[in-house]
């Protein structure tokens, strides 16, 4: 069976890389399908923590409120040693940029429910039990065989694209001969979804000792916590049951937490293994599929969720007859943040594994006594942001541009547009939510008198449904961005007074700024980018 017409884009894979994929590809009108081979999304937590930029780029999908609402967005980490519990509060840092300035702790089944019950509702059908037998690469087209489970009915199918979203043993990636370099870590761990007595739910609880680091993240479905902890690597057989995890837990904590009705139970090794390639041809890779490491730092499914923003808009647009280049900046912009991910988090769990003895000392003895300090600084509130993902950019990407005369102060091509409250025909918005829609967004700023109306007319002649534009200033007025005090636009690096314009890519990092009101530049920007070209 084969079906004739070709897709634009097919999904392998409905983990939260290929779901994101899915919401982004539907809110552009793209014709595809997304396939998984298990018959069922998983019902275990796993992945379980969402970072702020993940719920800014989730937002645009009218997601991030939902998963708030069924998560836990802690605030604090308890350390405990031996002799001593230190409380340090980890989110109250001042960051007024984002919506969501908090760590949220959600079970990935959670979030999986809930972008599957999302594509629900634009009609889109996740199609389980279909797995992806081969591909084919044609001059236009990729010939796709898949096998549906169910009777074990075969079919064809052609697509312009495939994307592998198919997880760290990716048969896309494999189809495709893309390597995955990279290095298992020694060490086995324990996880556990499960009650904990005593313990703040509220909270993130961390035991050092010399044996390793125990864990438990607050949950509240399926269970309070997730236990994480480190097998004892002179006991490799002893079968995982709830007393092993007490025997455990009593070991690193002195008995004071009593374990309780389990709901999951699973032992792991971990790698760090990266995709020597994101892209060949039409073949593109993300999540699992391009990137596996430690996690520490929970960066895993946020890094995925990220490639697929990235990836979703470029592919909308090429599929409408754009420049094709822009899907060839996908590895250049992703490549990087995955391999900055996987070195961040292999130097974390090093740290929070090794058994050499000087390192085990500091772990157990000095790091209670000096984080108190080290949070009291700025180190804290970057670190947070880097852990966040709010500092990822793309200022080395094809797609940033600068104008000639571009504002002194602010953020660059490349970098994340920064949130702020607005007001729009005098209900309270912010700028993040105003430039939602799946489209380019230009940020008209500065007086009203500076800008030509005519400016807007002529973007939508030459490019329809690819741009909206707004007026941003410290004036109120039908259909303008009103930034009453300003907020928005020092954030932006200018003032109610300058006139400067912002094009805003749909990812939300900035393409292209200049001061002044010469659109030229402008101009040229998008008649590159957003032209169609030859294949």
């Amino acid at each position: 069976m084969t079906e004739p017409n070709p897709l634009d884009v097919l999904v392998v894979g409905a983990g939260p890389t290929g779901l994101a994929l899915a919401a982004e590809l539907a809110a552009f009108g793209v014709r595809f399908r997304i396939i998984d081979r298990h018959r069922d999304r998983v019902q275990e937590s796993r992945a379980l923590a969402i970072q702020p930029r993940t719920l800014e780029v989730l937002a645009r999908h009218g997601l991030a409120d939902q998963l708030v609402a069924a998560g836990n967005p802690a605030v604090q980490l308890h350390l405990h040693t031996p002799n001593r519990t230190v409380a340090l509060p980890l989110f109250d840092i001042g960051i007024a940029d984002t919506t969501y300035p908090f760590l949220l702790f959600l079970s990935q089944a959670e979030t999986e429910l809930i972008l599957s019950e999302h594509l629900s509702q634009q009609d889109v059908a996740v199609q389980r039990g279909v797995e992806l037998l081969d591909l084919d690469p044609g001059s236009e087209t990729l010939t796709c065989r898949l096998r549906h489970h169910a009777g074990g009915r075969e079919e064809t199918v052609l697509a312009r694209y495939v994307v592998g979203c198919d997880g760290a043993g990716s048969t896309v990636r494999t189809r495709a001969g893309i390597g995955f370099t990279g290095h298992p870590y020694p060490q086995t761990f324990l996880l556990a979804d499960l009650d904990a007595d005593d313990l703040d739910p509220d909270a993130v609880h961390t035991w050092l000792s010399d044996t390793g680091m125990l864990f438990f993240f607050p949950l509240r479905t399926p269970a309070p916590f997730r236990m994480l902890a480190m097998r004892p690597p002179d006991d490799p057989h002893t079968p995982l049951t709830l007393d092993y995890l007490q025997t455990i837990t009593d070991r690193t904590t002195g008995g004071q937490v009593r374990l309780r009705n389990p709901v999951w139970l699973t032992e792991f090794r971990l790698h760090n293994r990266g995709a020597t390639h994101y892209q060949t041809g039409r073949i593109f890779l993300a999540g699992d599929a391009a990137h596996i490491h430690s996690p520490a730092g929970a960066q895993g499914m946020n890094t995925g969720i990220q490639d697929a923003v990235n990836l979703g808009w470029k592919l909308a647009l090429s599929t409408r007859g754009t420049n094709t280049a822009l899907l060839d900046s996908y590895q250049p912009e992703r490549a990087p943040v995955g391999r900055a991910v996987r070195r961040m988090s292999d130097r974390a769990f090093t740290i929070a594994t090794t058994r050499n003895p000087l390192i085990r000392f500091a772990r157990t003895h000095l790091v209670p006594r000096i984080a108190p300090l080290a949070l009291r600084t700025r180190l804290r509130g970057t670190g947070f942001r880097t852990i966040a993902q709010l500092t990822i950019d793309y200022r080395h990407s094809p797609l940033s541009t600068t104008g000639p005369t571009p504002p002194r102060r602010g953020p660059r091509p490349g970098d994340r547009l920064p949130d702020a409250p607005i007001t729009i025909d005098g209900q309270p918005s912010t700028l993040h939510a105003a430039t939602a829609a799946p489209t380019y967004h230009l940020l008209l700023c500065g007086p009203a008198t500076a800008w030509n109306s005519n400016a807007a007319d002529q973007l939508r002649t030459a490019w329809p449904g690819l741009i909206t534009t707004h007026r941003l200033g410290h004036q109120t007025a039908q259909d303008v961005l009103h930034d009453p005090d300003g907020t928005a636009l020092r954030r932006l690096g200018t003032d109610p007074d300058t006139p400067v314009h912002y094009l805003i890519r749909p990812d939300g990092h900035l393409a292209y700024r200049n001061r002044g009101t010469d659109l030229t530049g402008l101009h040229t920007y998008l008649a590159h980018w957003l032209t169609a070209t030859d294949p």
